[in-house]
C-alpha cells in the first residue's frame, strides 16, 4: 500500500472509506511487487496498480463489490488464460494472489498516522494480515515512533504483541515481506501469515571525491531514491553549487568522515578519488564495514596498485574481494553522465543479484523475488519489478 501512501493519507484524513486490494503473493515473472496496491472509494474513484494493467478492472470491480457490501475481506487469484487471450488473466504468465478489504479511516486512526509518517520520510511500518481466520483477514498494526497500536481485531492480547514483534524487527530490514507466524500457545495461538508494508529512511549513497563524474552519479543516486553525500577534503571543489542533486555535501577527510557517519547493508560506498592518499585509509575502513556496496574508480593498472598497497595496510582476500573496482560495468561508458548509469547499474545488479547480461542472453523469468531467504521459511521479500 505504500506506494499509493501519499493519496491514501489524503483520504483516512477526510475520513473517506475505500476498498484496497493488496498484493500478497505472487509466482513466476510477476508485474509488481508484494505489497503493491490498489484503492478504490464510495465515488468509484481509482488510485494505483497492481499488474501493469492486466488484471486492473476485475480488480476494479471486486473492490467496489466489497465496499459497496461492506462485507468481510476476501482474496482472489489471478493467473495466465490460455484459452482466451481476452479473458482476465495474467499475459506475462505470473499468478498474483489478492486479498481485498474494507478500510473505515475513523475506525481505524493508526493506518492514517503511519502513512502519513511513511509520506514525510519517517521509520513506519503496516502488519496486515493476509491469510488466516476469517475473523482477524484484513487486520492491521502500525508500528510508529517505537510504539505500536493495533484494530480491535487484533487487539493487545498475545496475537497482537506478536505481530507487532515481527514488524518491528521487520521495520529495521527496511523491507516488506510477508511472514508466516503463531500456532504457539503461549506467544501466538493463532497460525497467520503477515504482510508486514515498511517505510524506512532512504539507502545512503556516499560518494568520495567531488569530481565531474560525481556530480551526475549524485543525479542518478537521487534519482533511485538514495540519499546522496558528496564528500571531499578540498573546500574548493565541495561546495553545493558544484552538486546541486545532493542531499549533502561534506568538506572533510573522506575516511574520517565514513568513520563517523551511520551505514547499513544498503548503503553504496562509491570511491571517486583515485588519490592513493584518499583511496587506501578509506578503502581499508569501507571493506571492513556492513555497507552493500564498495565500488572504487581507476584504470586496470591503478586497481592493480591499489590491491597491493590495501594488503600491505593488511586487508583480507575476503575484504578485497567486495571490492568492485574499476567500479562499474561495461556499458562503453565515455561521458560522465554515462558513467554513473555504469556504475548505478553495477550497483541494482549486485543489490538485485542480477547478472547485469542482457536479458536477451538469460533464460528464466525476467522479475525474479529475492532469494536471500529460504522460501521453506514464508519470509519472502517483496523486491521485483517491472512490467507486465
Amino acid at each position: 500500500m505504500l506506494n499509493i501512501a501519499d493519496a491514501l493519507r489524503r483520504w483516512c484524513r477526510e475520513e473517506r472509506p475505500f476498498a484496497l486490494a493488496t498484493v500478497v503473493d505472487l509466482t513466476g515473472s510477476a508485474p509488481l511487487p508484494i505489497g503493491t496496491s490498489v484503492a478504490v472509494d464510495e465515488d468509484g474513484n481509482a488510485i494505483g496498480s497492481i499488474s501493469g494493467g492486466c488484471v486492473e478492472g476485475a480488480v476494479y470491480e471486486l473492490c467496489q463489490q466489497v465496499l459497496q457490501e461492506q462485507g468481510p475481506s476476501q482474496r482472489a487469484r489471478f493467473g495466465y488464460s490460455d484459452d482466451d487471450a481476452f479473458a482476465v488473466g495474467l499475459t506475462c504468465g505470473s499468478e498474483l494472489d489478492v486479498l481485498i478489504q474494507c478500510i473505515d479511516p475513523a475506525a481505524q486512526p493508526h493506518l492514517g498516522a503511519a502513512l502519513a509518517e511513511a509520506v514525510e520520510g519517517r521509520p513506519a511500518a503496516v502488519a496486515q494480515v493476509v491469510d488466516g481466520p476469517e475473523a482477524l483477514l484484513g487486520a492491521t498494526l502500525c508500528v510508529v515512533g517505537g510504539s505500536w497500536i493495533a484494530d480491535s481485531a487484533l487487539g493487545d492480547g498475545p496475537t497482537g504483541r506478536a505481530v507487532a514483534d515481527w514488524a518491528t524487527a521487520q521495520l529495521r530490514t527496511g523491507r516488506t515481506a510477508l511472514l508466516t507466524l503463531g500456532g504457539n500457545v503461549g506467544t501466538c495461538p493463532e497460525q497467520l501469515s503477515v504482510l508486514v508494508h515498511t517505510a524506512a529512511t532512504r539507502p545512503r549513497m556516499l560518494i568520495f571525491g567531488a569530481v565531474d563524474f560525481a556530480a551526475a552519479l549524485a543525479q542518478a543516486g537521487r534519482f533511485l531514491g538514495y540519499h546522496v553525500t558528496v564528500c571531499d577534503a578540498r573546500p574548493v571543489f565541495a561546495t553545493k553549487t558544484r552538486f546541486p542533486h545532493a542531499d549533502e555535501v561534506v568538506v572533510d577527510w573522506p575516511h574520517r568522515y565514513l568513520a563517523q557517519t551511520a551505514v547499513d547493508a544498503r548503503t553504496a560506498v562509491c570511491v571517486l578519488t583515485h588519490d592513493a592518499k584518499f583511496d587506501i585509509p578509506l578503502l581499508q575502513l569501507a571493506l571492513d564495514l556492513p555497507v552493500g556496496y564498495v565500488g572504487a574508480m581507476g584504470s586496470r593498472r591503478t586497481h592493480k596498485e591499489r590491491l597491493l598497497r590495501l594488503r600491505e595496510v593488511g586487508a583480507t582476500t575476503e575484504q578485497l574481494a567486495r571490492l568492485r573496482s574499476p567500479i562499474g560495468l561495461d556499458l562503453g561508458a565515455r561521458t560522465p553522465e554515462e558513467t554513473a548509469i555504469s556504475i548505478t547499474a553495477e550497483i541494482i545488479a549486485h543489490s538485485g543479484r542480477g547478472s547485469g547480461l542482457p536479458l536477451v542472453r538469460v533464460s528464466g523469468p525476467i522479475h525474479r523475488v529475492s532469494q536471500a531467504v529460504p522460501e521453506t521459511a514464508r519470509h519472502r521479500e517483496g523486491m521485483v519489478s517491472g512490467t507486465c
